[in-house]
């Protein structure tokens, strides 16, 4: 698969293994029990630790130190040394493990690991050179592939930081779609109409069509900053429309002369221009450091940049002429408070 490196199965189940079966028979004889011999086979491996903790004092510092008997590493390094190894009989020679016991190489798993009570197999991998939503849609794929061929009691669980991303992405854009939604009915109850709202958030089209251009063009992955250069760019672009519409409003006022509604939109164009321009420009050269991704660390918040940079150019052309040319065809009767000059008094 593409993308994805590292690839292995965290837990070891063919890890080889010494089997050391005693003959109980032949160790009665010797008066050994298969817990002698065990725990002369750890006294030689692992030391006298197991089995009992010995100190020695040093009395010129009063340091007290920990004394371990094992046998050393090189000793035990075959079959044939360990088969050497002497077992301690009680008032009699030491026998040799060969004696009293068979060997077998066999394998056995090296760890159990356990998620939610459940048993598991983890296999990891990380990813290089590519996103990792790319490489997730991927695994997706295969592990919808091979759960249906599975025991009824097994199943394969996605896990790790694709659960992070996907919370974070489906979060993300819920607060985007709240946000569009409560800036919409805080705009409804202040214009007391639901049709200036609608025509200022044409505006936000253009500016989400920005950001996929730009993150396109520079080859930017969607990611957690993309999204919040993406909230950024929608409430500059929502600011630049509302100042669109309200002066286009004010200008239908009768002291104006009474406009229509694409007059008085053609005036608003023409008379918030620069406004808009200068709000666009002051954002676009503020993130264009943060977009080149420069110094360390930087491509890390190089995508907010991208993404602002790209849905303000776009946007901003969308509130010049887009949004104008929609307040002349879907705003044709005045404003309510607009309708005669008692309430413009």
């Amino acid at each position: 698969m593409p993308g994805a490196v590292d690839v292995h199965v965290k837990q070891i189940t063919d890890a080889p293994r010494i089997m050391i079966d005693t003959d109980r028979a032949i160790a009665q004889q010797s008066r050994l029990t298969a817990q002698n011999i065990a725990g002369s086979l750890s006294v030689s491996l692992a030391g006298s630790g197991v089995t009992g903790t010995n100190y020695w004092l040093n009395y010129k510092n009063g340091v007290t130190y920990q004394v371990v008997a094992q046998t050393q590493q090189y000793r035990v390094g075959s079959m044939d040394e360990l088969k050497r190894t002497p077992i301690a009989t009680p008032g009699a020679a030491p026998q040799l493990l060969s004696n009293l016991a068979t060997f077998n190489r066999t394998t056995t798993p090296l760890s159990l690991d356990h998620y939610n009570v459940q048993p598991v197999f983890d296999v990891s991998a990380n990813v290089q050179g590519t996103d990792l939503g790319s490489v997730s849609d991927a695994v997706d794929k295969i592990v919808a592939t091979y759960n249906g061929r599975i025991a009824k009691a097994s199943s394969i669980t996605v896990r790790g930081q694709v659960q992070s991303m996907k919370q974070a992405f489906f979060e993300m854009t819920l607060g985007i779609v709240f946000a569009v939604l409560l800036v919409y009915f805080l705009m409804v109850v202040n214009f007391q109409s639901w049709m200036d709202p609608f025509i200022i958030l044409l505006a936000l089209p253009g500016a989400l069509a920005g950001i996929l251009w730009a993150l396109f063009i520079t080859r930017t992955t969607i990611s957690v900053p993309a999204l919040m250069g993406c909230i950024m760019a929608i409430g500059v672009a929502t600011s630049n429309s509302i100042l669109m519409v309200t002066f286009a409003n004010e200008q239908r006022v009768p002291q104006f002369g009474t406009l229509d509604a694409g007059a008085a939109a053609l005036v608003a164009g023409r008379t918030r221009l620069r406004p808009v321009l200068m709000t666009a420009l002051a954002m676009l050269l503020g993130m264009l450091p943060m977009s080149l991704g420069l110094g360390e660390g930087g491509e890390q918040n190089a995508p907010l940049g991208r993404a602002v940079i790209g849905g303000l150019l776009l946007a901003t052309c969308y509130t010049l002429f887009f949004v104008p040319t929609a307040y002349s065809w879907l705003r044709r009767t005045p404003p309510k408070d607009f309708d005669n000059e008692e309430d413009v008094k």
